[in-house]
């Protein structure tokens, strides 16, 4: 049954965001929306809850449907309330005395513990603050949940927490889930939208199947469009002659053969239509500037430790070598961020690091959580001409290939959208010319064709590097060697999955 019924839905702002959208959202759908940065996700969200008119097209939801959905950003309204509040104050004026318990039932669904339900949003983490965005919502008994980039700020085990409560939700509640997250997608969907300008694809399959089948359409429409356009040609070629001979011979039969035939040809490629070409939000490139130094650096049993003093874990006789692609795995608080700092603080000039030896002829690329190596108050324009050896021409054009346009190129950088930032930070590290990188999260604020161009880029460069990521897929697809913090020890494992394995069968 149809909850939700769109028709020749469409949302135009500066061009289309998507068009000619028919889809119904109904019973069992676990839809997927799948788009690049700034491409109308958010904005279908709103749409289907009704905050959004659209440009042309209807939306038809059943009588009296209430639509629970939950937006990427945290109301600053809710900062000082504490998580049970905050969820509680979701509760309609008649029921919030009588159905408190809805409150507690929602809230051990999603194992938030005792001591967690009294501290203020502002003392959160973010993934806690994600949970409670959703228990907020969920308490509201929706009848059809929206989601927003709902992985946000999620580490591991409450991704798989999050994954495994909405697989237990109530098959009659639809879900629609905009995200970048391709293994959540794979997890929890059973549609997938991609949504684009002209004509948006639904397949009955999660994501990564969903891909697939979407990389075959393309590829036969774009065949199709090929065969047409050659068949156009080869109709005005034979018209041309004919028209030739017409011409010689005074035939008028000959004049409307010709004219029949451009006709035939001028059909053809008013209706051709060519496989779709993802604009891009950003190129991004990456460099390696190489060495012959076979191990770069060489961990010698050295302590981690938080700031301060308190052990974390000890490494161990580690050695990174040149094209090792070492992923951290650990759960969070275990100590991943603290040893690329670590490693950071070895690399740097004129810094030392207890029990780390760093070859002279390593070069560094670093980037943490945060971009914190991209000044917010600085500009695009004015970070890399200073930085870097390049002329204001060449900086301006680098930072249009990298996504930051004419307009945005001498803003601050603070004003910049999650994805162009990112794009930015790839586009210091490149032009740093590093042999050795450290990323911390490095995919936040990507979207999958970032996600997939890092990919890329990393692997084609053979670039050493050692990061820490949330993103099951891009371990998947970057990782050689696997370094495991559990206990307070680090050890190499063959691969990542029995980490993943243990974070969804313990939760946090």
């Amino acid at each position: 049954m149809a909850l939700i019924s769109l028709k020749s839905l469409g949302v135009t702002m500066s061009a289309p965001l998507f068009s000619n959208l028919d889809l119904s959202i109904g019973t069992g759908d676990r839809l997927g929306i799948v788009a690049a940065n700034g491409r109308g996700k958010s904005t279908l969200l709103k749409c289907l809850t009704g905050e959004m008119e659209p440009t042309s097209g209807n939306i038809t939801r059943t009588r009296g449907l209430r639509v629970g959905y939950v937006e990427q950003a945290i109301p600053a309204a809710l900062a000082e309330h504490g998580f049970q509040q905050v969820v509680a104050n979701a509760l309609p004026a008649e029921q919030a005395e009588s159905e408190q318990w809805r409150v507690d039932v929602v809230l051990d669904s999603l194992d938030v513990p005792q001591p967690m339900r009294e501290r203020p949003m502002r003392a959160l983490s973010g993934g806690w603050q994600r949970l409670a965005l959703i228990a907020r919502v969920w308490v509201t008994d929706p009848d059809v949940l929206l989601l927003d980039e709902p992985t946000n700020h999620l580490d591991l085990a409450k991704i798989s927490q999050l994954e495994t409560w909405l697989n237990a939700l109530p098959r009659e509640v639809p879900v629609v889930i905009a995200s970048h997250d391709r293994a959540f997608l794979d997890v929890t969907t059973n549609r997938t939208l991609f949504l684009r300008p002209e004509m948006s694809p639904v397949f009955a399959l999660p994501y990564s199947l969903a891909r697939d089948a979407l990389s075959e359409v393309d590829a036969s429409t774009e065949r199709k469009f090929q065969r047409d356009m050659k068949v156009a040609q080869q109709l005005r070629r034979q018209a041309a002659k004919l028209n030739n001979i017409g011409i010689n011979s005074g035939s008028d039969l000959l004049t409307v053969k010709t004219k029949q035939l451009n006709q035939r040809a001028q059909r053809l490629e008013e209706v051709a239509a060519p496989a779709h070409r993802e604009r891009s939000a950003g190129a991004i490139k990456l460099a390696n500037r190489g060495t012959h130094a076979k191990v770069l650096i060489t961990l010698d049993d050295v302590a981690v430790e938080t700031p301060d003093g308190t052990l974390l874990f000890r490494t161990g006789k580690r050695h990174i070598c040149q094209g090792d692609r070492i992923v951290l795995l650990g759960r969070n608080g275990v100590g991943k961020s603290r040893l690329i700092s670590l490693i950071r603080n070895a690399v740097e000039p004129e810094t030392a690091t207890q029990g780390v030896k760093v070859t002279p002829s390593t070069v560094l690329g670093y980037s943490d959580q945060a971009l914190s190596g991209i000044s917010g108050d600085d500009t695009p324009l004015a970070m890399l001409s200073r930085r870097f050896d390049v002329g204001e021409q060449r900086a301006r054009s680098l930072l249009a290939g990298a996504g930051v346009g004419i307009d945005m190129q001498e803003r601050r950088i603070g004003v910049l959208s999650g994805g162009q930032k990112a794009r930015l930070m790839m586009l210091a590290l490149r032009l740093a010319n590093p042999n050795f990188y450290l990323l911390d999260e490095p995919t936040n604020h990507l979207d999958i064709d970032g996600q997939e161009a890092l990919e890329a880029e990393l692997l084609a460069h053979q670039a050493s590097c050692v990061l820490a990521s949330h993103d099951r897929s891009f371990i998947r697809a970057i990782g050689n060697r696997f370094w495991l913090i559990e206990k307070r020890r680090l050890a190499e494992v063959d691969n990542p999955e029995d980490f993943f394995r243990s974070v969804a069968e313990t939760g946090g």
